[in-house]
This record gives structure tokens, C-alpha cells and sequence, in this order.
């Protein structure tokens, strides 16, 4: 279950805190991710890189997270690939 507030580490350090939470896992490719006080997962998927500051939403946009230590993670949810979130774009205080 991805809660929201749990920090989640990857094999390669990688961290990301969970903005918005759902009943499902957060992976690095076929490894579940760990909360941070129970220490780095044994192996990890490293297919991808996640980047400090950015947001990743599952494709329903059930979960968010927030990475803020970044690393090499193939970030899933459920088993499906995460997309970074674009910024919301507000409008001029003109």
C-alpha cells in the first residue's frame, strides 16, 4: 500500500514520498519499493532515472509521488509504468 507521507527508497538510492496514496505497490521494475526505515531493497529494476523535485503520477492518477532524492528507478505502480506530471499552469497576476 503506497501511504501517503511514507518516504519509499529504491536499490539505488533514489527516494520519493508519496503525495497521494492508493491501495497498490510502488515498484522499481519488479521490486517492491521500501519505506525508508526498513533500508534499501535487495535489487531494483534501474531502467529509468527519477529527478529531484519532480512528480510522478500513475496513469489512473490514483497515486502521486515526489521525488526528492534522485537515482536510477523504473518507477511503477501496480506494475505500470509512472509518468512525470507536467506543472499546472497558473495564470498571470497582471
Amino acid at each position: 500500500m503506497a501511504q501517503v507521507g511514507k518516504r519509499y527508497i529504491a536499490a539505488s538510492g533514489a527516494e520519493l514520498i508519496v503525495t497521494k496514496g492508493g491501495d497498490g505497490t510502488l515498484q522499481d521494475g519488479d521490486t517492491t519499493l521500501n519505506l525508508k526505515e526498513d533500508g534499501l531493497p535487495a535489487t531494483g529494476g534501474a531502467g529509468g532515472d527519477v529527478a529531484l523535485g519532480k512528480r510522478y503520477a500513475s496513469g489512473d492518477g490514483s497515486v502521486e509521488v515526489l521525488c526528492i532524492k534522485p537515482g536510477a528507478c523504473d518507477l511503477k505502480y501496480n506494475g505500470d509504468k509512472m509518468e512525470l506530471m507536467q506543472p499546472k499552469v497558473l495564470p498571470s497576476a497582471d
